[in-house]
């Protein structure tokens, strides 16, 4: 059969049509031999195979051999069931892949808000294990500044958005309520955290609006204490238990080369 012609599979009632040439990526798996042998499992009904498994998992078997890679979905879940169908095609290195243990187990997720209330100022840290987190959050968070002589609410227009301030690439910095500048004039700064649309410059205000958001994004409150009753500082203590954002595995492979090509992992996930 030439390395052109068009393919059609049946697997499980769905459809899947691809070039001989991608089925034969991998010399040895069963999807190669299948243009060939007479395999009982791979049955020629009206110029099509048909295949008697899981059609939805199938889809990504067919990723895998066009791509050399395969992207799963964050909720994703099915890895044995996904690594039995790799075994059944005779796709080892997959197969190994996804045998391993981690891929299977959720993350356990860290998250700590310190927030200090000082005259008419607050400060916010904010620490996570997980820095991806972090990133997704700082987008989310805005802090605008504006000016003005002999008032502690500046009324002028556009406030100006402020950088926050990241330390690290798991922590980040900020703050709201008013100051005095030179002479009689006051710095007033504002927080806004989408999908909310108010910019809130009361520090327990915008306490409520970030730990609501926290709550509301899968994280879970697990304590909550004072760090320091001199500094006024309160620590609130979250966790939440997720599968990676999403996964990659792919594989070093040479077209044409054995199936047994050495395999490697490779996980699109900040902070990992």
């Amino acid at each position: 059969m030439s390395t052109r012609e068009v393919v059609a599979l049946s697997v499980g009632g769905m459809r899947f049509v691809t070039r001989a040439a991608t089925l034969q990526q991998f010399p040895e798996s069963r999807l190669a031999r299948m243009l060939h042998d007479g395999d009982r499992e791979f049955r020629l009904l009206n110029g099509e195979f048909f295949v008697d498994r899981d059609g939805t998992l199938f889809s990504y078997i067919m990723d895998f051999l066009r791509t050399l890679q395969v992207s799963l979905p964050t909720d994703f879940s099915d890895y044995q069931r996904l690594q039995r169908e790799a075994e059944f095609y005779g796709l080892y290195p997959l197969a190994d892949l996804l045998s391993q243990e981690h891929l299977q187990k959720p993350r356990r997720e860290i998250l700590e808000v310190r927030f200090s209330l000082q005259e008419t100022q607050a400060f916010f840290r904010i620490f996570g294990s997980c820095s991806a987190t972090l990133e997704t959050l700082a987008e989310q968070i805005t802090v605008f500044s504006g000016h003005s002589w002999n008032s502690p609410f500046p009324a002028q227009k556009p406030l100006i958005p402020l950088p926050l301030e990241r330390p690290s690439h798991h922590d980040m910095v900020f703050q709201c309520g008013t100051d005095y500048c030179a002479g009689d004039r006051f710095v007033a700064r504002y927080v806004s955290i989408k999908p909310d649309t108010r910019k809130l410059m009361n520090g327990t205000n915008v306490l409520g609006l970030l730990l609501d958001t926290l709550l509301k994004d899968g994280f879970r409150l697990v304590s909550t204490r004072t760090v320091s009753s001199e500094e006024k500082i309160e620590c609130y203590s979250f966790e939440r238990m997720q599968r990676p954002t999403g996964l990659t595995i792919k594989v070093n492979h040479t077209p044409g080369s054995s199936g047994a090509a050495q395999a490697k992992r490779s996980q699109v996930q900040k902070g990992k």
